[in-house]
């Protein structure tokens, strides 16, 4: 990773801004930008270079991880000795302006930087900057992604052995997050979800200690960290007879997902608006029936964190650019009934895109006996 240039990146935005050196606190951001991978740090970024702070914990660490910023190792409260740093250089400064990441920092902890800067230095709350570079991942960052993409897409054959009528979902989520830990998984994306019966209808249905019961879907919602980066894939199964009224029914309605999936996917490219391939989604439910029956947007950005920018949602206005990795993730719940749910990671490319998770979609049915 090219760390020196990722902060040069976000130093050269700062006087478009109106910022004289920006403060990075969230974790995500800092091992963007610098490589640091503990859970205390800040960076401070200025025109002048990058200083990264952290504790004595971390020293050896931070010594050994941060790479184009000047390490300094905190011996009281990190924001104290982040603040009585800049007000040391900055007494005599005029309209001196720090940009924080606002929606990372807490009412607390800005009242007590502030406290801690001389009259000169003003805060500002900065705009998204380093969530914004974030966006766009460099072939390294494609390369890792595509390599948890691949661990996570094991899981669902370890989910397949296990998933039968009468298994606790929690039992199956634990065989998945096991069988990850094994194959060097650092640790889940999120809480894996196994929803089953009327509980598939949740959307975010973290599994429970509820038995699957047969003759209706369930849903596998996971993903894994591995080298920093996150995946995730959802598959949905059918527990039963698929040939059966209502095995018929449920085969309907999964592939009226599974069509609107195809229409989203093939409709991402360069220079498409998220809001567009939404669309593409909700068109085919729409014309299946099922339109009301989907209740959330089509998917989001993936990278060091499973939720990232952009988002794929009605009315979204954010153009795809190539190196953008977002989900594909259309649903369709029926309250105290079922729900199903399709979702691959794909890498935005010029003429279209790259799907990295290599998961057969086909309507699958677990015999109930």
């Amino acid at each position: 990773m090219d760390f020196p240039a990722r902060q040069k990146n976000i130093q050269q935005r700062l006087a478009v801004c109106r910022l004289d050196a920006l403060l990075v606190s969230h974790l995500p951001n800092l091992r963007y930008l610098c490589g640091f991978t503990g859970s205390a740090g800040s960076l401070l970024l200025t025109g002048a270079g990058s200083t990264f702070f952290t504790d004595v914990r971390y020293e050896t660490q931070a010594h050994s991880e941060v790479k184009g910023a000047k390490v300094t190792i905190a011996r009281k409260a990190l924001l104290s000795a982040v603040g009585e740093w800049i007000a040391s250089r900055h007494k005599r400064s005029k309209k001196w302006v720090l940009g924080i990441e606002a929606e990372h920092l807490t009412v607390a902890e800005r009242k007590r930087l502030a406290e801690l800067l001389p009259a000169g230095v003003r805060l500002r709350n900065a705009p998204a900057l380093v969530e914004q570079a974030r966006m766009v991942k460099d072939d390294e960052e494609i390369i890792r992604i595509r390599h948890a993409a691949q661990l996570g897409a094991t899981l669902f054959d370890r989910a397949l052995k296990v998933l039968h009528p009468g298994v606790k979902e929690v039992e199956v989520a634990a065989e998945m997050e096991y069988a990850a830990r094994l194959a060097g998984a650092a640790e889940m994306s999120f809480p894996t979800i196994v929803a089953s019966g009327a509980r598939s209808a949740l959307p975010h249905g973290r599994a429970s200690q509820q038995p699957i019961p047969a003759g209706s879907f369930v849903v596998c919602d996971f993903g894994v960290i591995l080298g920093g980066y996150c995946s995730d894939q959802t598959r949905t199964v059918w527990v039963g007879d698929a040939s059966s009224k209502e095995g018929n029914e449920a085969r309907f309605a999964y592939e009226g997902v599974k069509d609107a999936q195809q229409a989203a996917i093939a409709a991402v490219r360069a220079e498409v608006s998220a809001g567009e391939v939404d669309a593409a989604a909700r068109k085919v439910l729409r014309k299946a029936g099922l339109g009301r029956y989907f209740t959330h947007s089509t998917g989001h950005g993936v990278g060091l964190e499973i939720h990232e920018a952009p988002r794929v949602a009605a009315g979204q206005k954010e153009v795809l650019k190539p190196g953008m990795v977002i989900t594909i993730e259309p649903g369709v719940y029926f309250p105290g009934k079922w729900g199903v749910r399709i979702e691959d990671i794909v890498v935005v490319r010029d003429g279209g895109c790259e799907i990295l998770t290599p998961t057969s979609k086909d309507f699958l049915a677990v015999r109930s006996s």
